[in-house]
């Protein structure tokens, strides 16, 4: 029996004479420590049966090995309200408004439903856009607009929505397709193209769809057990892929600056069910190396934890009520971490610039460093727990 699977390769080994530079033979250590040239990513997508994968775990090019999984945008919470006048209300409140940067020189990338470049935000941005969905580029769904709008989009009909509108340049990954719902090997693929395109930031608001997995290969045919199973290998697998494609990221800031990831933290916990019904921060937001976002509201007496946010994660930012670009024109309002995961990265850009023009060495390490030093504990209502909220409030230069 044949099996699609996703193939995660490091492309230095194979013209290197040095065996600690063999993924295969010594693991995926040993082929990020002391090596003499950065890792060279390349995802693949394969139909093996077991005689392949035994050979592929021989290839000393190969890191790791795994079935895919679906993706999918995490889905944005309804507002009921009518829209807000005036500028974007997380500009105020993560203070780009009063920031002397505005990302300039700054390449960010947007892993989402694609980019609708035409729109009036993007005016004057160069948006290099690539497809891994197979739906082909732009925006139809309207999710990835909306979140680039947040980072870097310019001011449309006199209303501010974009933290960074300096960065000149905007890579646009379409790794979900015109539903929403895509496949890890597109999130791979795009996230090896956004590093070797040198991007500093790259924006996620996505998540592994397993009980998406679960219900197609019931529906299948599948006994439910064994559904599960199967879904649980490959949730297990492409963790350990995302793992593998983050260190092999960190391990090039040894030959130039890396870049940062961010992504949301996901948008399942109930709190108005039960204020105990939270969730944990979903993948990849919870993988080793990435900055999870959970998402803010504003209260009479402070910020506190959106109903919907999961819990754990690194940073918060607002997440709703958050305006910015509708796919096709105008504005929109919209909530989820999905909203507030681009403030982050708007922010990371602005730290970006900052590092970039001062002594410290401009590494991702480093901006991380001051994301995490200048986020604001202070500005929480009374009673927000830790847990759900992070470090603090993402606060700009």
């Amino acid at each position: 029996m044949t099996m699609t699977s996703v193939v995660l390769r490091d492309m230095r080994a194979a013209r290197s004479s040095n065996p600690l530079a063999r993924p295969g033979a010594l693991g995926l250590q040993a082929a990020t420590d002391g090596a003499d040239a950065p890792p060279e990513p390349r995802v693949d997508v394969e139909n093996v049966d077991v005689d392949g994968l035994h050979d592929l775990s021989r290839d000393p090019e190969v890191v790791a090995v795994t079935p895919a999984i679906r993706t999918r945008l995490i889905e944005p919470v309804a507002v009921d309200d009518a829209p807000a006048s005036g500028d974007a209300w997380g500009i105020t409140a993560v203070g780009a408004d009063r920031s002397t940067r505005t990302g300039s020189g700054v390449l960010v990338a947007v892993l989402d439903t694609g980019v609708d470049a035409s729109h009036a935000a993007f005016s004057g941005v160069t948006v290099e856009q690539k497809d891994f969905s197979g739906s082909g580029n732009g925006d139809k769904q309207g999710h990835g607009t909306h979140c680039a709008g947040t980072i870097l989009g310019r001011d449309v009909g006199g209303r501010r929505i974009g933290i960074a509108r300096g960065v000149p340049t905007l890579l646009a990954g379409k790794v979900l397709g015109d539903d929403g719902s895509g496949s890890s090997d597109a999130l791979f693929r795009g996230m090896t193209w956004a590093l070797d395109e040198g991007a500093r930031v790259i924006s996620m608001s996505l998540g592994f769809d397993f009980p998406g997995m679960v219900d197609d290969l019931t529906q299948g045919g599948w006994p439910a057990d064994l559904a599960a199973s199967q879904a649980l290998v490959a949730y297990r697998g492409n963790l350990r892929m995302f793992d593998a494609l983050m260190t092999m990221a960190r391990a090039r800031q040894a030959f130039d600056a890396g870049a940062l990831v961010v992504a949301a933290a996901g948008n399942e916990s109930k709190r108005t069910v039960d204020p105990d019904y939270e969730i944990a921060a979903s993948l990849p937001a919870a993988s080793d190396g990435v900055v999870s976002v959970g998402a803010l509201q504003k209260d009479a007496a402070g910020f506190s934890v959106a109903s919907f946010s999961n819990t754990f994660p690194q940073l918060s930012a607002p997440g709703v009520k958050i305006l910015s670009a509708r796919a096709g024109g105008g504005l929109v309002e919209m909530n989820g971490t999905s909203m507030a995961c681009p403030h982050v990265a708007g922010v990371a850009a602005l730290w970006w610039e900052a590092v970039e023009a001062s002594p410290l060495p401009a590494t991702a390490p480093t901006v991380l460093a001051k994301l995490i030093a200048s986020a604001r504990s202070d500005v929480f209502a009374h009673g927000v727990d830790i847990a759900d909220r992070g470090v603090g409030l993402v606060a700009a230069p």
